[in-house]
């Protein structure tokens, strides 16, 4: 029985391809009225996940609902933009955004008031009563976007959006983004990108080769890692980062960040440096960023391309 407070609720969601495992034994709940980030290196599982949210795949095993599982509520109150990129090329971009909000529901002429304001907006007006394939991929994608919202949905999943769209539509995206969480709109996007995911999510699940490995309030999660992050400005020998205390060493903005074992204590840290013959010049507790507690929590073995560095010095 839904209680009202969920959008998305997975329970022991299992999905297997042949003898690989892409999604394993997943529990999730995504508060409604929340920007929600699926988090994790490319292959970890996420867009597998969103396709099982959306009822294009079905789980193995466990179960999958969205509002309490009302019908048609995927046609009607979801709006998803998947990480493969498709329109259809031959048709009008207006005509094109009129079609999908037709067939989710939408009056014409409503859609045609409501699709003529998004292209406004995204500085596509011009461009209206031209095909889409004249279109470069950039703006073609934000004419897909717009397909995706233009019936105003109540959900919105949104698989890699920043993929492909240079920093100022970026910026765009994301004040996008904030604006439906204002409306009361529940937002899910996945990315491997953990800068992005650290300005906008209020929560985060972080997934490491198909295993949800953090599912927090990113807040109180960022609050509760603090200890294990120090920031360091010194001058002279280095051989200290190698402590056993350490677990990773990277280089932000002109400081030293060093991710601490668990249980690494940062004034035996502190007199390793001094002893070492090291002039420090500032140490200080931090709270970390989001790809130093994944890194803490799944290992930088397991992170790949999730917005990290290598492991060691950089």
């Amino acid at each position: 029985m839904d209680d009202g407070r969920y959008a998305i609720r997975l329970h022991g969601v299992t999905k297997r391809f042949g003898r690989r495992t892409a999604v394993d034994d997943l529990d999730l709940d995504v508060p409604r009225g929340s920007i929600y980030g699926l988090l994790g290196p490319n292959g970890s599982g996420k867009t597998t996940t969103i396709r099982m949210i959306m009822g294009i795949l079905l789980p193995d095993e466990g179960t999958v609902s969205l509002f309490g599982g009302e019908p048609e509520v995927r046609r009607t109150r979801v709006g998803y933009l998947p990480e493969e990129r498709g329109v259809y090329r031959k048709m009008r971009c207006l005509e094109f955004i009129v079609f999908l909000a037709e067939i989710r529901g939408v009056a014409r002429a409503e859609g045609r008031r409501r699709g003529g304001a998004w292209l406004e907006r995204l500085g596509l007006s011009e461009w209206a009563d031209r095909r889409v394939e004249d279109l470069s991929k950039g703006m073609q994608q934000k004419i897909q976007f717009i397909g995706t919202v233009v019936h105003e949905p109540d959900l919105l999943i949104l698989d890699e959006p920043f993929s492909g769209l240079d920093p100022i539509n970026q910026d765009v995206l994301e004040e996008i983004v904030r604006d439906f969480r204002e409306r009361g709109t529940t937002v899910v996007f996945s990315t491997h990108l953990m800068d992005q995911a650290e300005r906008l999510c209020e929560r985060v699940c972080l997934i490491s080769s198909a295993r949800k490995v953090l599912d927090a309030d990113l807040r109180e999660l960022k609050a509760s890692e603090r200890r294990g992050v120090v920031a360091v400005e010194f001058e002279g020998a280095d051989g200290w980062l190698d402590a056993p205390e350490i677990d990773h060493v990277r280089r932000v903005d002109g400081t030293v960040h060093l991710l601490l074992r668990d249980g690494g204590d940062h004034q035996v840290v502190l007199e390793r440096a001094v002893g070492s013959g090291a002039r420090i010049l500032s140490f200080d507790l931090v709270q970390p960023r989001l790809h130093e507690i994944f890194v803490r929590h799944a290992g930088v073995d397991a992170v790949g391309d999730a917005g990290l560095p290598e492991r060691g010095k950089t």
